[in-house]
């Protein structure tokens, strides 16, 4: 049987090689879409809405399959379908090929998505998942740390060949967790051997809008993530072309570009990875007020970082506040599952309650999406943006509410 630091390790080496094969994408992947496939503004936009309507779609059903079956194989089914959808992506530079890579890599990440963290809670332990979330998002920034220079140079001479090869480590990833990783604590929902996946779909909801109904603090984590996705879409889609634009740079050949971009994000990676160092030798993730006050701050730098990001008109401007919006939400993200992971009810619906929670961002994300697109052609990418920044603003309100209510249980 495996022992328990061996599935810790394992947890350890997928956030390194996931964040790894994901940045080694991503590092060009918008650039791509800008230079290669030519997307306007709002295409880029209907990609994201095309993804997270795909998330939205799947996120819960997956999730129920992996309380349901197996953590591990909703680990392996999608990662393999990710890794498929960057492949289609990187070899067929079309906006159709584009929005069809976002239906499979989008279904890929619903079933990765809850169930790894399920997973090793599971297999150590609710306490000690607490400090593997934290080495985990630092080993991911280890991993993104490693993919960035490997993309520039890779993207540098070919821009899609990173698209490529990342799809194909995937897969790669899928084919060594079929054969290395173990599954000896999971402990499936109990239901008769003729009920169908419908049905326990509807009773694990059930479950989770008996408990939000019951939890003050369920609903404000729900709403939080829902007023995050508002704001997130159109920004993500719409930053390299603001960026461009305002440093007019738009004129830079490709090898540059993948220079430029690939740079930022080493600088992105680079401070990430310091101040996780930092939170993991800390207690932050210990107490609940703590981490309220760690989420309150991220979101505070991030409102005032898009205000100055969409006015600024100065390269160095733009890159200090697209630096601070993307560490302060590095940072946040294994605070946030840590979080999640504290206050549920009931662990044998653990991937479940992570599936709700990333499908309500995504509802948020497909309902301010378009509208920041709109917003965009129609007026200004910098109009968009400061309409994000007021539509992220109410987080902080509900972080003061939650700060009130922790100190009052003192």
């Amino acid at each position: 049987m495996i022992r328990m630091k061996d599935s810790y390790r394992l947890y350890i080496h997928i956030c390194f090689l996931s964040q790894l094969f994901f940045t080694y994408i991503f590092t060009v992947n918008l650039l791509y879409q800008v230079s290669v496939v030519k997307l306007d503004p709002l295409q880029l936009v209907l990609v994201g809405t095309v993804l997270e309507l795909t998330v939205f779609l799947f996120e819960i059903p997956t999730g129920v399959i992996s309380d349901l079956k197996s953590r591990k194989l909703s680990i392996i089914i999608g990662y393999f379908l990710i890794g498929t959808g960057f492949l289609l992506e990187g070899l067929f530079p079309y906006f159709i090929t584009v929005l069809l890579a976002q239906v499979a890599w989008g279904i890929g990440y619903t079933f990765t998505s809850g169930s790894q963290q399920a997973w090793i809670a599971d297999e150590i332990g609710e306490e000690k998942a607490s400090l593997a979330y934290m080495r985990g998002a630092k080993a991911g920034n280890l991993g993104q740390l490693i993919a960035i220079p490997l993309s520039i140079l890779t993207g540098y001479y070919m821009i899609n060949l990173p698209i490529i090869m990342g799809g194909v480590c995937m897969i790669g990833l899928a084919i060594f967790l079929i054969i290395f990783m173990k599954e000896n604590h999971f402990k499936p929902i109990k239901i008769t051997e003729r009920i169908n996946t419908l049905e326990t779909m509807k009773e694990s909801l059930g479950k989770i809008i008996h408990y939000s109904k019951a939890s003050f603090i369920l609903r404000m984590l729900f709403l939080i993530a829902l007023f995050i996705g508002f704001y997130s879409e159109g920004f993500d889609r719409l930053w390299l072309t603001h960026l461009l634009e305002m440093a007019r740079i738009t004129s830079l050949p490709n090898e540059q570009l993948v220079l430029l971009t690939g740079g930022i994000q080493l600088v992105i990676v680079l401070v990430s990875f310091a101040i996780l160092h930092f939170l993991n030798k800390s207690t932050i993730y210990q107490d609940l007020r703590t981490i309220y006050i760690g989420l309150f701050i991220g979101s505070f730098s991030i409102v005032v970082a898009l205000i100055g990001f969409a006015v600024s008109k100065y390269f160095i401007g733009l890159f200090i506040c697209y630096v601070l919006i993307q560490v302060s939400r590095k940072v946040m993200y294994p605070l946030e599952d840590i979080w999640l992971n504290k206050i549920i009810p009931d662990s044998s619906t653990r991937a479940t309650f992570f599936s709700v929670k990333g499908q309500v961002d995504a509802i948020g994300q497909i309902s301010g999406g378009p509208v920041i697109g709109y917003i965009a052609t129609t007026f200004a990418i910098r109009t968009a943006i400061i309409v994000s920044a007021v539509i992220l603003s109410p987080v902080l309100f509900l972080y003061h509410i939650l700060l009130k209510k922790a100190k009052g249980r003192e």
